[in-house]
């Protein structure tokens, strides 16, 4: 067996359930697994036997159908007992109401030591012993009840409040999800350095706490510091023994591929996930984690095929399902892009996921595209989809400077290529050069292997007729190093054309075409050809990007363009609209039944 079942106890006992349900995703793809049952099934059926325990437990505590004595209300049962209506109510996600029973139960807690210690035991119901396995006064401690306070504030978003509660207790009495929170708090408030030394206490108690490798690979430590955390040998304190892996020690190239995506390496990221997924095949976990890295540097089929491929092990996963609607708005599949935004919200509509779907399903109405980005950035500030397409959209209702900020927080969260060539563009809309070229050498620095990040460089320079030559050579340095890389080819087309080598654009274009069956090229190629008259040329290359894709919006308005120009009609001459007001109230209609 590749991972160790008892890991999952460990995790689950300790309360870090996503890191369970993900680590779950290794147990029950591994060879070992049976391959008839569908891994997220397996997943949850471990983590939900935990929780029917758990509540099972907690409110067997009550005899049905007795009485409860008076003396049950000494204040040493009033602790636990309000303990248990805070917990409910936080299950019920009544955070204010939960904060204000977990403080009672504080001030009880003040109170017990000065009550007799027996009393505590003679007021349990008779069926009930004092064990440790008792619900008792032993089973709660002050420090568990300021945990849960906080627990509360993350829910409502109040990190500073959180974080004053969780300061409270003391060092040396937190557990491993204690831990875990710290450092998701000091993580939101910039406090990287704490942030730092909570998660590797963590990883020194259990190495398999994923959530804590993840943040101290995007915070900047090497593999070797990572790997260097987890425990070697078993010792009197229970932590984990890590001798137990097999010869491939997959948790390391979990790791190192880790660390590859937080240092914007993102072919040696994928290469590693890739080599994983082969030995836990059909893990959602890993397919997710490909397909957002294949989004991002724009591996658009593949990255769409796992994505799907994942939606059909487990139809119910959320988890980067934004960056999908992304793609599927990319290649104007508004089909799959409904039903994906139904699903979502029948699913969870409180994860911010659904509404960065919702804002890419709206993107023609700018207003209510904006609103729902910002909506999933209220419940999540480190959504980072969330802060890059609120930038996209402000740049498109040409509000650049705005668009500014918002590439920045993306930026800030942690650095992405998208966030970059956001920030180049909404510089040169502005017209600031030397930013936008600051900005795409930054991203060339952080990604000096990217084709994207060359390619920013050449943008900047193409925006002014001296630095034309300059751009050329960037944009023939990122066709070098990915020949595949269509952006590039299609900015170095225009380039051409802009220079007047329209022969230079046509070969380029075509060249790729005998590759690349890509609607844009056929696109580019019919523009240059109807701007050098070729009107029939044109009209052959945008029919057949329309038959790539129905939805080009681009082919659409270049043909009806054309049309207009093979008849000797003025294709700049204005036309009446009269459907606006139909059509938007047709948009409203859908939305209501969309929602």
């Amino acid at each position: 067996m590749d991972v160790p079942k008892d890991q999952i106890t460990t995790l689950l006992e300790h309360g870090l359930y996503t890191s369970a349900q993900t680590l779950g995703c290794f147990l029950v793809s591994s060879p070992a697994a049976n391959a008839e049952t569908s891994p997220h099934i397996k997943a949850e059926s471990l983590v939900w036997n935990f929780f029917f325990f758990q509540f099972q437990f907690q409110f067997s505590f009550f005899p049905s159908n007795s009485k409860i004595s008076t003396s049950l209300f000494s204040f040493s049962l009033l602790f636990p007992l309000q303990v248990l209506l805070s917990d409910a109510l936080f299950r019920e996600r009544e955070y204010r109401r939960a904060i204000h029973t977990y403080k009672q139960a504080l001030q009880y807690y003040k109170i017990i030591p000065k009550q007799n210690s027996t009393t505590s035991r003679s007021s349990l119901p008779p069926n009930r012993s004092s064990s440790p396995n008792s619900f008792n006064i032993s089973a709660i401690n002050e420090n568990e009840v300021k945990f849960k306070i906080a627990s509360c504030h993350c829910a409502l978003n109040e990190n500073r409040a959180a974080l004053a509660e969780m300061e409270g207790i003391p060092g040396k009495s937190r557990n491993l999800q204690m831990n875990l929170l710290m450092g998701k708090l000091y993580r939101n408030s910039r406090h990287s350095r704490h942030a730092m030394s909570c998660y590797k206490e963590c990883l020194r108690h259990c190495p398999y706490v994923l959530e804590a490798i993840t943040a101290l690979a995007e915070m900047g430590a090497s593999a070797r510091d990572i790997i260097s955390l987890f425990p070697q040998t078993p010792n009197r304190s229970g932590r984990v023994s890590f001798d137990h892996f097999d010869s491939s020690r997959w948790l390391q190239r979990y790791v190192e591929a880790q660390c590859c995506i937080a240092s914007n390496d993102y072919k040696g990221g994928l290469e590693l996930f890739a080599d994983l997924l082969q030995r836990f095949p059909n893990n959602i976990h890993l397919l997710l984690e490909i397909a957002k890295i294949e989004a991002i540097i724009g591996k658009t089929e593949e990255a769409i095929m796992n994505f799907e491929k994942a939606r059909l092990i487990d139809p119910y996963v959320v988890t980067y399902m934004d960056e999908y609607a992304i793609l599927l708005k990319t290649k104007s599949d508004y089909t799959k892009l409904n039903k994906l935004a139904h699903d979502l919200l029948s699913i969870d509509p409180t994860r911010p996921e659904v509404f960065v779907t919702l804002s890419v399903l709206w993107e023609r109405k700018e207003e209510r595209a904006l609103s729902y980005a910002e909506r999933s950035i209220r419940i999540d500030e480190r959504h980072i989809p969330g802060h890059i397409l609120k930038g996209n959209l402000l740049l498109t209702a040409k509000r650049a400077e705005a668009a500014v900020v918002a590439f920045r927080s993306a930026q800030e969260l942690r650095s992405d290529i998208r966030s970059y060539q956001g920030l180049v563009q909404s510089y040169l809309v502005l017209s600031k050069t030397k930013e936008a070229l600051h900005a795409a050498r930054e991203a060339m620095k952080a990604m000096p292997q990217s084709a994207k990040a060359l390619k920013l460089v050449g943008d900047v320079h193409a925006s002014n007729s001296g630095g034309r030559e300059k751009a050329k050579k960037f944009y023939e340095s990122a066709l070098r190093l990915e020949p595949g890389y269509l952006g590039a080819a299609l900015a170095l087309a225009e380039l051409h054309v802009i220079e007047g080598r329209n022969g230079d654009a046509v070969s380029l274009l075509e060249r790729y075409l005998k590759d690349w069956a890509d609607d844009s090229l056929h696109v580019k190629l019919a523009q240059v050809f109807a701007a050098t008259n070729m009107l029939q040329d044109a009209l052959s290359h945008y029919q057949s990007a329309l038959r790539i894709n129905p939805q080009n919006e681009a082919a659409k308005k270049g043909l009806e363009r054309l049309e207009k120009q093979m008849k000797g009609v003025d294709p700049d001459a204005p036309e009446e609209d009269e459907e606006n007001e139909v059509e938007d109230a047709e948009g409203d209609q859908e939305e209501t039944d969309l929602l």
